[in-house]
């Protein structure tokens, strides 16, 4: 972790000297005499990386390390910002504050100057100890070779017999409403043998409604009945405003008349069963609950008359065989590594977590038998049965992670348990936190995307949903791997997590020195009345099981509380204004803000750091003063409502260049069509991510020859695009768009587009069949209208997924030439489409279809499709899905 630190510090200062060097005035040789220090302790980091987990030595002056990057760090950012409010102050202000200003300019300077004496004394130390470590053998090892990645499929062994007795568990006995239990320590694989349950045909035949839902110890009734409705596709936007009670009372009502399978995963206590068994009514018809458990007693409390299934260990044979698989995929081990390999399994005892992590460990370096034998002894020593051992397992397999996925792990632990995680949130807060080193010209975003890959591809993190592209959409972290992330983020001064009603009012505003990130999981108002002070805390996050008022008298505890943050998540806190004394924490990277905002102030530019502006509001619109072109750092601009965005001010140019251009603004959305000028879009060249929401039709209206549509053209490197034609008060079929602009002035690498409430005509659609890299294509409500759908040959070349809302189309013609790579057909609400074209079944690359309230020949369509897809045994892996199934 002292490497991640100094690391970050070194870019830190290097980003102060380059571009706010005006900001250190008076302290600026102080800084740079910093800088070069530290660069030699990074120096000294790496060479003893080798060396740490040996000599208690080496390890201490790396913790010292750590404290006095720590100190410099907290000294740079508290001069930095108090410069930083100086510098904003009125003359007249200035003078009276000019006594403190000095005073504190010749503190910084003392405290810097012992700083540098520690650094000197520890490099002398450095040097000394080094050296004696390295005699008689070499100081550099070879690098370990990058393995290729891999695609594989699932790896499921030993549970072929528990499935089987699952399913005659689910579909055969009593037609009254059961509640069937899987139990079993963790990691032991109880989410994975529901999960294979879950997916079985046989399964999904049997009971058309189907939910999973994951609930933890700190969980929210609304939101896992949200989540059960979401998953049998009856969310509404009424249900969001309902309290957990009414949504039983919906939820009851949804599957009083049908049969229906819901998996409950992670219960702890008997309470939560009682909080959530209201909605599930026993109505004689089959239904059954499957709830996983590491507590005996919570499954027979939700059963007391069956006997829950107790998952069993994996043999010693089915030990192997995992880990084999996990290791060598499809290939198989040589005959030098079975022997230890066979040791290396039998001391897993039987646990797959622990048998996915150790061969996660060994899959990442070289297979030798002395590598080998040496995970061998470890494993023999840590795993026992005790799940509170299995913390070493992981461990071993933390402390082989290279530095810059460690940080990357352990930053796991700001989330609470069973949190499915959002792929684009996460990789924002990993470069927000400094986490991501740039390498050469590749995106930060991309680099982080390639981290998270890593962590999966080493079994460390779980994926939870996939795009239709094939990246991670979301993921999660096994609740045993997150209890590792806390404990190594807390013994490393790295974060702090404060949840539960035991602590109390004067314990909750301790927070420790050092500690870098605070995250709050519950009872946040006990923690704000606390008077919390964090003067190191660089990340402020809150997870609320719901959504909750801040009090109008505490949005200023922020500045109070966290002068140096960097990260503040508040997603779920409702500010009742917008907090201006925001803009006073000048070193704020990633803000994600909540509450009745209708203005975005100007005076946000002032925080130069700012990477990533996140803010939900309940006003339909929104006036963004900021003035993003002076903000170097901006990336992403995330906002809900009718957004207005203000471009620079006229051309200015010096030296033959644009200043306000902005390269590394890669998101805005969402934003008012008459935004789309070209003194803002030709000022972001580098945007991926755009989405607009308004009247289209002033978007592709022309003016001459011209019109705004013919500025997104000009954007290369935009990938995703969404078109929303919101025209509230009058309903967008009174405000059409008339067409689609030519297909060459669309973006030319554009792989993503949404449209919603367009309603043009089918036989526009052409246009976006010639669109060279459209991959997936959704056509939200009223998208288009019209009875008839002729695909024309030659087009959607690369179109992947294809998804239809609401539309009164009837009738569907296209053959397998028409979309030649399709993958995923989802159609909603299609309420007058007669047939899905037959023609789908010639595209050998058509793997799922689902279908939500189809007409009745529409669905008996589909379910010919389905036949003969699987009369294919190429074809075996045809997935169809119609809801409701009785259609």
């Amino acid at each position: 972790m002292a490497d991640a630190v100094v690391e970050f510090l070194l870019l830190n200062l290097k980003q102060l000297l380059l571009y706010h060097v005006d900001l250190l005035s008076g302290v600026k040789d102080q800084v740079e005499s910093l800088h070069r220090e530290l660069s030699l302790m990074k120096a000294f980091l790496k060479d003893s990386r080798e060396k740490r987990s040996e000599y208690e030595y080496v390890r201490e002056l790396v913790s010292q390390i750590t404290v006095v990057a720590y100190e410099a760090e907290d000294i740079i950012d508290t001069f930095v910002t108090n410069a930083a409010m100086q510098k904003a102050r009125s003359t007249v202000r200035r003078a009276f504050h000019v006594f403190d200003h000095s005073s504190m300019l010749r503190n910084v300077a003392k405290e810097i100057e012992s700083i540098k004496v520690k650094v000197k004394e520890i490099y002398d130390k450095k040097m000394f100890g080094i050296q004696n470590l390295h005699d008689g053998e070499s100081s550099r090892r070879s690098p370990p070779l990058k393995r290729v990645p891999i695609v594989e499929e699932e790896n499921v062994v030993g549970f072929d017999e528990e499935a089987k007795t699952m399913r005659s568990l689910l579909t055969n006995g009593s037609e009254e409403l059961q509640i069937i239990s899987i139990v079993g320590m963790g990691g032991l694989g109880k989410t994975t043998l529901a999960k294979k349950v879950y997916t079985d045909p046989s399964i999904e035949y049997h009971f058309y409604n189907r939910a999973w839902i994951y609930v933890s110890q700190q969980y929210s009734r609304k939101e896992v009945f949200l989540g059960i409705l979401d998953s049998l596709s009856l969310i509404t936007d009424e249900m969001y405003k309902m309290n957990d009670e009414k949504l039983a009372i919906e939820l009851s009502s949804h599957l009083r008349s049908k049969r229906y399978l819901v998996v409950i995963d992670d219960v702890w206590t008997m309470e939560a069963w009682d909080d959530l068994k209201m909605a599930f009514p026993n109505t004689a018809s089959g239904s059954r609950i499957l709830l996983t458990t590491r507590n005996r007693d919570v499954a027979s409390y939700a059963n007391p008359e069956g006997s829950p299934h107790h998952l069993r260990f994996l043999t010693n044979e089915e030990s192997w065989e995992l880990l084999s698989k996990k290791v060598f995929r499809k290939g198989s081990c040589p005959l030098e590594l079975e022997d230890i390999g066979l040791q290396i399994a039998k001391k897993c005892y039987g646990l797959p977590l622990a048998i996915v992590v150790v061969s996660g460990l060994l899959l990442k370096k070289e297979k030798t038998r002395d590598w080998w034998k040496k995970v061998a002894n470890d494993v023999s020593s840590y795993v026992a049965r005790d799940p509170k051992q299995c913390m070493d397992v992981l461990a071993l397999s933390y402390k082989h992670l290279p530095d810059h996925l460690k940080v990357c792990f352990i930053y796991f632990g700001i989330f609470p348990e069973d949190f499915e995680i959002p792929v684009w949130k996460l990789l924002r807060l990993w470069t927000g936190e400094g986490f991501i080193q740039q390498m050469g010209q590749e995106c930060l975003e991309d680099t982080a995307e390639e981290y998270l890959e890593d962590l999966v591809d080493r079994n460390l993190v779980l994926v939870a949903k996939k795009r239709a592209n094939g990246r991670i959409k979301t993921c999660r972290i096994h609740d045993i791997l997150r209890d590792l992330s806390v404990k190594m983020g807390s013994e490393e001064k790295f974060l702090e997590v404060i949840k539960g009603s035991s602590q109390s009012h004067s314990s909750l505003s301790l927070i420790s020195k050092y500690h870098r990130r605070l995250c709050v999981h519950s009872h946040f108002l006990d923690f704000m009345t606390s008077s919390p002070s964090g003067p190191s805390v660089r990340s402020f996050l809150v997870f609320a099981s719901e959504e909750m008022e801040l009090p109008r008298e505490h949005t200023s505890f922020l500045h109070e509380a966290f002068r140096l943050v960097r990260v503040l998540d508040l997603k779920y806190i409702n500010f009742p204004k917008f907090p201006n004394e925001i803009v006073q924490l000048v070193h704020l990277r990633y803000i994600d803000l909540s509450g009745n905002f209708w203005v975005l102030p100007a005076s946000i530019t002032k925080l130069w750091n700012l990477e990533t502006l996140i803010v939900g509001t309940k006003a339909r619109e929104l006036n963004i003063q900021v003035d993003i072109w002076k903000m170097s750092q901006f990336k992403h601009l995330y906002t809900s409502g009718l957004s207005c965005l203000r471009g620079p001010p006229a051309k200015t140019r010096k030296d033959n260049e644009d200043p306000f251009v902005r390269r590394n603004i890669q998101t805005i959305s969402t934003v008012l069509p008459d935004c789309c000028k070209e003194n803002i879009l030709a000022r972001t060249p580098g945007l991926r991510k755009l989405g607009i929401r308004g009247k289209l039709a002033t978007l592709v209206a022309t003016n001459g020859d011209t019109s705004l549509f013919d500025n997104l053209a000009k954007l290369d490197n935009l990938e995703t695009l969404k078109l929303l034609n919101d025209t509230f008060p009058i309903h967008p079929s009174q405000c059409q768009i008339p067409g689609l602009p030519q297909s060459y002035k669309f973006p030319s690498n554009l792989k993503k587009l949404t449209l919603s409430d367009t309603f043009l005509d089918w036989s526009h659609i052409s246009t976006l069949g010639m669109l060279p890299n459209l991959e997936v294509l959704k056509l939200k409500d009223y998208a288009f209208k019209g009875t008839q759908w002729e695909p024309l040959d030659g087009g959607f070349r690369l179109l992947r997924v294809l998804h239809i809302g609401r539309t009164n189309l009837e009738h569907w013609n296209a053959s397998g030439h028409h979309f030649p790579r399709l993958q995923q057909v989802f159609l909603k609400h299609c309420s007058c489409l007669n047939e899905i074209p037959f023609g789908l079944v010639e595209v050998p690359s058509l793997q799922n279809m689902e279908l939500f309230w189809p007409t009745p020949a529409a669905a008996a369509s589909a379910r010919t499709i389905q036949q003969k897809k699987q009369g294919d045994i190429k074809d075996n892996v045809f997935k169809l899905v119609i809801y409701p199934p009785d259609i």
